[in-house]
């Protein structure tokens, strides 16, 4: 099967610079959904058709796809015209909208089931809705398929219709090759519509049949940022039902986002407002507390998270990260790990039970196992026009208020005394002391 996706609207309702299928639903394209959809349901090589903002939308794909270029936007018809030469006679053609966001793997893979089984040269998905006005209805004779009516074109009598054209299709190779050229642009609009090919293939002497899919909200367009807001509150429900339902807990499912990409272990917590992103991986038993977003990220099994944010890194299990900690990209928090409130952590590289439990910032460094960072410790690795790693090796313990300035190693069971701006190696097991020696001035606040 094949899978030709029109991706070339201008989309003017969505008032934006963007092409309307690169708007996103959980963090994805509306485009690269459909793409990733059509595979899942067999597709082997899908052709997407570009318009408006083609070359935008033809370098945001990253998924080997062909593209086609509708240069005038003359209707479905039309832009199904500009992928034929990507279409042999053999092959099985799946014609879908790339602002269709919410169609199921499944529903495409029943539609094609169904095509087989009757041994249709065309079949046409369609969906049944209490409020069908403006859709194209489905039109039966004698209890078979005979032609899709638009809404424009119906009479008295057909206005009551409730099932409706989907415009997602399956056509054989061949009856598809035959009917584009037959297709004519005589209407108001002068376009050259795609439905019109089901009455050709008709008038061919082939069979045209229909599948009727339930859950008619999985074919909703997206054409204003209205329906993009709908669209993506339909999948993040449906989203987070299937983690539900594979074992996790959340509190609050309505609160919570999670992307297309991540992963969730079982009996795992998600508190109210959090935000998964990226290819986030979450493992088993984590407590991802509430107001905490994650991207791109790894937490091994019994982490803890909450009111962080934590970019592109990797939380060890039994770590706990925050209140309002911030871990930045390419950091690596070792098991059993504290990262406390007002903590930040970035590139770099935390060993295991190390803690740093309140206000401070570790930036560029290597540091190793049972490292205890007392509360306003700062490594301080830039010096103005480059950045510096600091070396903290194990069982190290830091004096609050410390600064340690890159670049900087305290070997293993150094202390530094609280206070102290460290700029020279400390020897290992030593105490490094900093600071200027108190002095007491008597009686200088006494009144003249």
């Amino acid at each position: 099967m094949k899978a030709i996706i029109l991706a070339g609207g201008a989309g003017t309702r969505m008032k934006s610079h963007l092409p309307k299928c690169l708007h996103k639903v959980l963090g994805q394209s509306m485009v690269d959904t459909v793409i990733s959809t059509v595979k899942n349901a067999g597709v082997e090589k899908t052709i997407v058709v570009t318009g408006h903002e083609g070359q935008m939308l033809r370098d945001s794909i990253k998924e080997p796809v062909v593209f086609a270029e509708q240069k005038e936007l003359l209707g479905t018809g039309h832009a199904v015209m500009m992928a034929i030469e990507h279409i042999s006679a053999d092959d099985t053609v799946l014609v879908i909208y790339g602002d269709t966001p919410l169609v199921t793997f499944q529903a495409i893979a029943r539609l094609a089931e169904q095509h087989q089984k009757d041994g249709n040269a065309v079949t046409v998905l369609s969906t049944i809705v209490d409020n069908a006005f403006g859709y194209g209805r489905i039109i039966y004779k004698k209890g078979r398929f005979a032609k899709i009516i638009e809404q424009k074109d119906l009479l008295p009598d057909q206005m009551e219709i409730k099932e409706i054209n989907t415009g997602i299709y399956i056509f054989s190779g061949r009856a598809l090759i035959d009917a584009l050229p037959l297709i004519k642009s005589q209407n108001a609009a002068k376009e050259y519509y795609l439905t019109d090919a089901t009455e050709i293939i008709l008038s061919n002497g082939l069979k045209a049949g229909v599948y009727c899919s339930g859950d008619p909200e999985q074919f909703m367009g997206v054409n204003t940022r209205v329906q993009l807001a709908q669209a993506t509150e339909a999948l993040k429900r449906r989203r987070n039902e299937e983690f539900m339902l594979s074992g996790v807990t959340m509190i609050d499912p309505l609160s919570v986002w999670i992307g297309h990409e991540v992963s969730i272990g079982v009996d795992t917590l998600l508190y109210p407002g959090v935000i998964l992103e990226g290819k986030t991986v979450i493992g088993a038993g984590c407590v991802i507390g509430p107001d905490t977003r994650i991207a791109d990220s790894v937490l091994e099994d019994e982490a803890e998270a909450s009111n962080s944010v934590i970019m592109d890194s990797f939380i060890g299990s039994g770590a706990k990260i925050g209140p309002f900690a911030y871990i930045r990209p390419h950091s690596k928090i070792g098991r059993n790990c504290k990262v406390g409130d007002f903590v930040e952590v970035k590139n770099s590289t935390i060993g295991d039970n190390t803690k740093a439990s309140h206000l401070t910032y570790i930036g560029d460094s290597d540091v190793g196992e049972n490292v205890n960072f007392g509360c306003g410790t700062v490594t301080v690795n830039y010096d103005g026009k480059k950045k510096h790693r600091t070396v903290i090796k194990d069982n190290v313990f830091i004096g609050c208020n410390s600064n340690l300035v890159a670049p900087v190693t305290l070997e293993e069971g150094a202390y530094t005394a609280a206070g102290s701006t460290i700029t020279m190696p400390v020897p290992e097991n030593a105490l490094a002391i900093a600071r200027a020696r108190q002095i007491n001035k008597e009686g200088w606040n006494k009144s003249e």
